[in-house]
């Protein structure tokens, strides 16, 4: 049971106070957790644009509970230093002028230790709020307090991918933990297939059922869909070295235009993480480099590489109505940032149904993101969360291995655009029936 998805928003007692209370902890106990292997050094590197400092990360969770719901609905709330609402803010137009992403690694004060007693200044805060919630805002009060605990584990999923970034910059390899999970070593098998009919399906999450879900994947509709196959499997790393041998990152003929232009470019031969010692392939991952396990999902390829390797293999991606239309009668279970392994593994010999739809790695879809046919933004400011970025995004689906499990779902749509790599992305191919 997801301590988070089953909470109760219509109403509150004593009981439910203290499973919502819990449930805040727990998932505010996680985001630290995660940031306990990192050096005061680690927390202030930004290696990229797209990559924040861990420090901001764990100053804007804490800041998105302060400007949605403290400031809001808490009577006594007391600003612990207003220039945090400036730092802070990553893309919230319509509530203040937010400090540029590409310069956070320029924040050194407020220091890591300061950034840490905002966090506890917000956690007491939040823990006087659900003890004595004003009862005429309760149902507000307990949805975005919902929406800022899915966030936060939206940013633990963030603060993996970009202290991989980070680490990974540094010629030593570091280690980020020594004392990961073991992977487990043994062979997939030959990619097989399984065929569905082609049909009207339904779409999106159903306002009747229960448990939380982004407004992106509201607006539940019928598609149809025509007869296609699904690959039982995503692509693996030893599939991808072949179309590396086949001279797939040299030859424009699979490449979409901006594909082939970022590849030229970037200088790209190979996925994020790649290099080659003594002649081996090894990839740098949080337990260090190591070398490439060939039956493992292969991962840290972009949405062109991806669509590249599938014209090289004569098939395509699948859109996200087929992905969705095949996951929704899975089972919720995979290789999650719980198994903690922290890397995708390679998957169990399976001919019943698809294998890791879920968990491992966010599978690239063909489809671009879009609204649903009925799409509405959230009200205010929150409706910045998730519609302004339909435009030059591309869908990704099932979660990764550095995704908490109970945030997951079969409808969850998640977003980059087709160049990025430093998410655990990888892919999974399709073909008419």
């Amino acid at each position: 049971m997801s301590l988070i998805q089953d909470l109760p928003i219509d109403s509150l007692d004593s009981t439910h106070a203290k499973e919502w209370l819990r449930a805040y902890q727990r998932v505010r106990a996680a985001t630290e957790t995660i940031c306990a292997p990192l050096h005061k050094e680690d927390y202030m590197v930004q290696s990229m644009p797209d990559v924040s400092p861990p420090k901001w990360h764990i100053a804007h969770v804490s800041w998105f509970f302060e400007a949605f719901i403290l400031k809001l609905f808490h009577p006594s709330y007391q600003i612990l230093d207003p220039a945090y609402d400036y730092l802070f803010n990553s893309y919230y137009v319509t509530h203040g002028t937010p400090f540029a992403r590409p310069d956070r690694g320029m924040i050194s004060r407020p220091t890591v230790d300061e950034v840490y007693r905002f966090r506890a200044h917000i956690d007491r805060a939040i823990e006087e709020l659900l003890n004595d919630l004003p009862q005429e805002h309760v149902q507000e009060i307990l949805r975005r307090m919902e929406l800022g605990l899915h966030h936060e584990q939206q940013h633990q999923e963030l603060l993996f991918m970009d202290i991989k970034h980070i680490l990974a910059q540094n010629p030593l390899c570091p280690a980020y933990r020594d004392d990961l999970a073991p992977r487990p070593v043994h062979g997939v098998g030959e990619l097989g297939w399984h065929a569905y009919p082609a049909g009207v399906r339904h779409i999106g999450h159903d306002e009747a059922d229960k448990g939380f879900v982004y407004d992106n994947e509201m607006g539940r509709h019928l598609q149809f869909v025509e007869a296609f196959q699904l690959a039982d499997r995503p692509v693996t790393n030893g599939e991808f070295m072949e179309f590396i041998q086949a001279g797939g990152y040299d030859k424009p003929d699979y490449w979409l235009s901006d594909g082939w232009a970022t590849v030229k470019a970037e200088g790209w031969n190979s996925p994020l993480y790649w290099v080659k010692r003594d002649g081996v392939w090894h990839h740098y991952t949080l337990g260090g480099l190591v070398p490439v396990d060939m039956n493992a999902p292969v991962c840290h390829v972009s949405f062109y590489e991806a669509d590249a390797y599938a014209q090289w293999a004569g098939e395509r991606l699948p859109t996200e109505a087929e992905w969705e239309t095949v996951a929704r009668d899975l089972l919720m279970q995979g290789n999650f940032a719980e198994q903690d392994h922290l890397q995708p593994i390679a998957a169990v010999p399976s001919a019943e149904a698809p294998r890791q739809m879920f968990g491992d790695v966010w599978e690239w879809t063909g489809s671009a993101y879009r609204p649903y046919p009925g799409f509405r933004k959230l009200p205010g400011s929150l409706g910045e969360y998730n519609g302004k970025f339909m435009s030059g995004q591309m869908v990704l689906r099932g979660g990764c291995c550095a995704t908490p499990k109970d945030h997951m779902r079969a409808t969850y749509r998640n977003f980059f655009p087709p160049h990025a790599r430093w998410a655990f992305s990888g892919f999974r191919l399709a073909k008419e029936s």
